[in-house]
């Protein structure tokens, strides 16, 4: 055994530890020590292989990839993970379908190979694409409404039935090189047409989608390069990539086949706005402050307007005020608030919240009835009751966190407009609920003021 295939085990080992630790809150910073240790000593043991040709150029490429890539990386804020993840695997989608290219027309390899490459760049191109029409509705420099008309599907199924058709014909025939650039063209225009009919509401399970396309590329390259790390770890991305969609799916109440597909049968709200003449209960930051201050147990909600409002530090000192104050704080998770699987987390994690603190949906709804106080800080579909009592909504069968069946819901919300699924929200007229108007960091920080007076 030579050493880089030795390194390559080694990463292979860092890859599927570090992803079985990142399945859980307490392990996930272990995990991802891991991975990135893993993607080290494979990028050594590259480098070490007999067949590198050009050290320069390669170094070259580094240095260009870190001045790009360290910015991003250290200046992002929270608020626009979803839209770097987005960006990262459209880069990485790209340079596996370039490296397919390359491939086909440095040798125009035949049979199995062929196909492998073929499969590679199909899913290569089309992920590229999609992943920037996800990046543009996220950063809302596109429309983030679902864009439908009339017999979308079949032309989305064309679209992609034509690329398949060209790949296969390219590979029964590699010298037809004339195809390939049409096989190119259909592909990254699929990608196109896969995300216009997906609103923003949907987002999560798009990126988790997108995430895995992009890992199948890459297995798939792995076979077409005879590359054993490759197969490995663009399987272990693409199957955990797929199977988190399918998730996200089930917790959103939506059609995997829809997202797959292209938005095929999905119903879609018009957005709308709150509904008038509805009596709605608001309180000051005082008033608010006396009543968490009384409360037996709290229940802290977090959505994607804490996100935005970068209040997830602001949070965490109000739980610690009052669980100072004997208050029971705990704080709810749904599987798909903010825009991309785990956003919640990964914002309350470096707040340093506790990891015993998040409970996930299934285990706190349950014990919503017995809670005093459900504090909901920027969330909005994922807490609207419509989902369970309204047959008719939209988001009927969604599963939501039940926080209307707290004994008081209060709301930190800038106004009463409505969320990605453009409806109203039924919580905010309850008789038991109070909106606290204002930003989510700065109504936070009165209230953590008004409970150090008191």
């Amino acid at each position: 055994m030579s050493v880089y295939q030795f390194l390559y085990i080694l990463a292979a080992f860092g890859f599927i530890l570090g992803l079985k630790w990142m399945s859980s809150p307490a392990t996930s910073r272990r995990g991802v020590l891991t991975a990135e240790a893993g993607m080290l000593v494979a990028i050594i043991g590259t480098l070490l292989r007999g067949d590198i040709v050009n050290y320069e150029t390669i170094g070259i490429a580094v240095v260009l990839g870190a001045i790009i890539g360290a910015p991003i990386a250290i200046f992002m804020p929270m608020t626009g993970v979803p839209q770097r993840t987005a960006i990262s695997q459209a880069c990485g989608a790209l340079a596996s379908a370039l490296i397919g290219t390359a491939e086909y027309y440095k040798l125009k390899p035949h049979g199995f190979t062929m196909g492998a490459l073929i499969v590679e760049t199909l899913l290569g191109f089309l992920t590229v694409t999609a992943s920037v029409m996800a990046w543009g509705k996220l950063q809302e420099v596109l429309p983030g409404r679902p864009v439908m008309y009339k017999g979308q599907f079949f032309v989305n199924m064309a679209t992609l039935s034509a690329a398949i058709v060209i790949g296969i014909m390219i590979v029964l025939n590699p010298e037809r090189s004339e195809l390939y650039p049409w096989f190119v063209v259909l592909a990254l225009t699929f990608g196109v047409f896969l995300i216009l009919p997906i609103g923003g509401a949907d987002m999560p399970t798009v990126i988790a989608l997108l995430n895995s396309y992009a890992g199948l590329s890459s297995c798939a390259m792995g076979f077409a390069l005879n590359n054993k790390l490759l197969i490995i770890a663009g399987a272990l991305d693409g199957s955990s990539g797929f199977i988190l969609s399918v998730i996200m799916c089930r917790a959103m109440n939506r059609s995997f086949a829809n997202v797959l597909f292209g938005g095929f049968g999905q119903v879609q709200s018009s957005a709308g706005g709150g509904k008038e003449g509805r009596p709605v209960r608001s309180a000051s930051a005082e008033e608010a402050a006396q009543i968490l201050e009384t409360a037996g147990s709290v229940v802290i909600i977090p959505g994607y307007g804490m996100a935005v409002a970068q209040a997830q530090h602001k949070i965490r000192e109000l739980a610690d005020a009052l669980t100072k104050k004997g208050v029971d704080v705990r704080f709810a998770i749904h599987p798909v608030a903010g825009r991309m699987p785990g956003h919640m987390n990964v914002l309350l994690a470096e707040a340093d919240v506790s990891y015993d603190k998040l409970i996930e949906m299934e285990d706190i709804n349950p014990e919503m009835p017995m809670t005093d106080v459900a504090l909901i800080v920027g969330a909005n579909d994922i807490v609207n009751p419509a989902a369970e009592t309204d047959p008719g909504s939209p988001i009927a069968g969604m599963p939501i966190l039940a926080a209307y069946k707290a004994r008081t819901v209060m709301v930190i919300k800038r106004s009463m407009g409505v969320g990605f699924a453009g409806i109203d929200n039924d919580l905010y007229y309850r008789p038991n609920t109070i909106m606290l108007f204002g930003d989510a960091k700065a109504f936070t920080t009165s209230l953590i003021k008004e409970l150090a007076a008191a």
